[in-house]
């Protein structure tokens, strides 16, 4: 029991000599938080607006944000369904037959002016 005691004793030491260091092996201080963004204006359009186009064949969803088309989803009576993405924002869009095609990293507009 005294062994333990002992043991827990130095290592409360050990631990408060080394909170006790502010920068211990030179290690430079946290940067200080980015300024948040402005809030939303009211009627700013924050969330796609989605275009449903029925055809005889197929049913087309085109999902837009601000007018610009970004995808479009076209679901065909007979088979799959198959997307078309405009990935880099160039406005051309490309075909994707299956979720794992040309899988893409999530990204968002966070500025543009």
């Amino acid at each position: 029991m005294k062994r333990l005691l002992i043991i827990l004793g130095l290592l409360f030491a050990s631990t408060a000599i080394m909170a006790g260091n502010s920068n211990p092996g030179g290690l430079e201080p946290v940067p200080e938080p980015p300024e948040l963004p402005d809030p939303l204006e009211t009627g700013e359009n924050i969330e796609p607006v989605i275009t449903i186009i029925h055809k005889d064949d197929a049913v087309i969803e085109e999902y837009s944000v601000n007018g610009v088309v970004y995808m479009v989803k076209i679901t065909p009576v007979v088979g799959p369904s198959y997307y078309m993405v405009d990935d880099n924002g160039d406005g051309n869009l490309t075909s994707r037959r299956h979720r794992l095609d040309k899988v893409s990293v999530p990204q968002w507009v966070l500025f543009r002016w």
